[in-house]
């Protein structure tokens, strides 16, 4: 690389090298001294220049990386719990629990589906009991111009995932039919027939739920003078070759919590959400933390000033469950509780009794990531689970 990454930036290096190119299929990090220095890296078996690919790397580097502030880890929540933690993924698959259908997407069946479930009840059930929070089920595609206005495009283009379709035209899909003939079948065909044949793209799949709420209530004023919505669908995220269990999928089930109002009633609701989550979590006997976290903004304007904004007013915290004791433990993040000021409620032209925009907030849980730190701390079989999980979930 151009210029070295001091080794306390190394996992800012990590989570954005298989963006750099689709050539990439495995890393590791040369390092010297309190710096990285170089990336090694496997590439697939076609040609690619690696002076370019080393170009590729120092923009990121450069771009994304260097202008990092680290500070210490602030943890606001810590609970140790009783017994190993070991990941159990391959015993899903054994069992037929878990079944790899493609990369970062996995199917689950019981007990996962049925865990899943319970937990989402839980989580759902906090969000009623303390807010009287309204629920909706919205669809799966997210119109394109909700997602623009989100400006989640210009912040995390490497996560997008779009849909597109063959113009409403009978050439178009004569032309496509003949492309498939001609070609035979295959996702190349696909691409190709879609290419000269294809519209826009005016639907996307949503990186998050809390977007389905936003365009929701947009260009009007709330119907309250502060709102709770609760919400659970799927989630989308190109993950790239990241994706790893259950931990990093490119589909993905999220229970979403979303306030809207005055400011101090936006602060108060996360901060009892985050007091009840806790709460849930022991009583589910899963330790771990929450800690202020930062989102990984990629290649955009002031990306590193963004990063260092976002932990310096604490705008956002996950909470972190251990997945596995060996090798200096593994976690994965299973929640987030976010505070947006009025970013979203000025996108969306959101205002309140004042006619001037309101405040917003949300928590967003990850079921199968809860589901499966459950898994990992209690073991698949239902009989070393805590009581009342198991109960509900397997009589």
């Amino acid at each position: 690389m151009a210029t070295p990454v001091p080794l306390d930036l190394a996992d800012e290096l990590a989570r954005r090298i298989y963006f750099t190119s689709d050539a990439i299929t495995g890393f590791s990090m040369v390092t010297s001294g309190d710096a990285v220095t170089a990336v090694d890296v496997t590439l697939a078996a076609r040609a690619t220049d690696p002076v370019d690919l080393g170009r590729k790397l120092d923009v990121i580097v450069a771009s994304d990386v260097l202008g990092q502030r680290r500070t210490a880890p602030a943890v606001v929540w810590h609970a140790d719990a009783s017994g190993p933690v070991r990941d159990v993924f391959d015993e899903l698959l054994a069992m037929g629990a878990a079944t790899e259908s493609g990369p970062g997407q996995i199917a689950v069946g019981e007990p996962v589906l049925s865990l899943m479930d319970h937990l989402d009840a839980r989580l759902r059930d906090v969000a009623a009991a303390e807010f009287t929070a309204q629920e909706f089920r919205y669809p799966t595609l997210l119109p394109a111009d909700a997602l623009l206005r989100t400006g989640y495009a210009e912040s995390f283009p490497q996560l997008l995932m779009f849909v597109s379709r063959l113009h409403g035209d009978v050439d178009s899909y004569r032309g496509f039919l003949d492309t498939m003939g001609r070609a035979g079948r295959g996702a190349a065909t696909l691409s190709e027939g879609l290419r000269a044949h294809g519209g826009g793209v005016d639907h996307c799949l949503p990186p998050t739920m809390c977007f389905h709420t936003y365009h929701q209530y947009a260009d009007g004023s709330l119907p309250a003078p502060s709102l709770v919505v609760t919400s659970r669908g799927k989630s989308f995220r190109h993950e790239s070759r990241y994706h790893r269990s259950l931990e990093r999928l490119w589909d993905f089930t999220i229970r979403e919590v979303v306030f809207l109002g005055p400011v101090d009633f936006v602060l108060d609701c996360r901060s009892r959400l985050m007091e009840r989550t806790y709460a849930l979590m022991e009583s589910l006997g899963l330790g771990g933390r929450c800690e202020v976290a930062g989102d990984p903004f990629f290649l955009g304007e002031g990306t590193t000033e963004r990063s260092w904004s976002q932990r310096l007013l604490k705008l956002k915290y996950e909470l972190r469950l251990p997945l596995d004791d060996a090798d200096g433990g593994r976690d994965v993040a299973v929640g987030s509780f976010n505070y947006h000021e009025q970013h979203f409620a000025k996108a969306f032209a959101i205002t309140g009794e004042t006619g001037e925009p309101v405040f917003s907030g949300c928590a967003g849980f990850g079921l199968e990531r809860l589901a499966y730190a459950f898994l990992c701390r209690h073991g698949v079989d239902a009989r070393g689970w805590p009581k009342d999980v198991r109960a509900a979930v397997a009589p």
